[in-house]
């Protein structure tokens, strides 16, 4: 954690991820309403808000799962919401990892088999990718786990096992939507804490999704979002 609770990057750092003025609707109800963000290098960055506020709406967008209706998304200085859905999707598999808050592995695979399987997609070779599998889990404190199904381990041991599956590819942004949320107190606060190491010593900038104050003050900084509208350095 740090002391920094600044609006913006740090100064004269550009932008690996920028959003400006992102609209979007679901039907007659609108989600973001002029949304924005900016992300510098291995920067943590809290987007805190309440239910329907439209933080994971946010958050899609920033990972090209949803294309604004209007507005840009840039990362690396590309605007990303314009490229195709075989684009976004390559970036997706190649760039950004991701954490959600029922980690979402594969019941029938292994946790091994799970944390490998980005690397899998992206045509690594089975010896290497379980390799990097199992340098991962021993990060997060599951590898004795390896050969256990997610149906046979904990809601804590699952989301350790859903980060090192994100951050098994190396990615430059590591997208975190409530990753504590199933979790107990002492169970979300040290897969928090293994997170904002893991990411930090992988280089990985992180956007955060979350309704916990406690969570969010793992962040470098924290951006409210409220009825689709984006504020910085204020609690809800």
């Amino acid at each position: 954690m740090t002391a920094d609770r600044s609006t913006d990057p740090p100064a004269g750092t550009e932008p690996l991820l920028e959003a400006r003025d992102l609209a979007l609707s679901f039907g007659s109800t609108p989600a973001l309403r002029g949304a924005g963000l900016s992300v510098a290098p291995g920067e943590m960055v809290a987007v805190i808000g309440s239910s329907g506020s439209g933080k994971s709406t946010l958050l899609h967008c920033l990972a090209g799962i949803l294309v604004p209706e209007s507005g840009e998304v840039r990362y690396r200085r590309r605007v990303i919401s314009a490229a195709s859905d075989e684009e976004r999707s390559a970036l997706r598999r190649g760039e950004f990892g991701f954490v959600f808050q029922f980690g979402q592995l594969v019941p029938e695979l292994t946790v091994r088999e799970n944390v490998a399987v980005p690397l899998r997609l992206s045509g690594v070779g089975r010896r290497r990718a379980d390799e990097k599998a199992r340098e991962w889990m021993e990060r997060l404190e599951i590898s004795e786990l390896a050969e256990q199904r997610p149906g046979q381990i904990s809601g804590g041991q699952g989301q350790r096992a859903a980060l090192a599956r994100a951050l098994v590819g190396d990615p430059s942004v590591l997208f975190a939507d409530e990753p504590t949320g199933a979790l107990d107190s002492a169970g979300g606060e040290h897969v928090m804490k293994l997170l904002s190491e893991a990411a930090r010593e992988a280089g990985s900038a992180v956007v955060l999704v979350t309704h916990e104050a406690r969570v969010a003050a793992y962040a470098d900084r924290e951006v409210v979002i409220r009825d689709g509208r984006t504020k910085s350095g204020e609690l809800v």
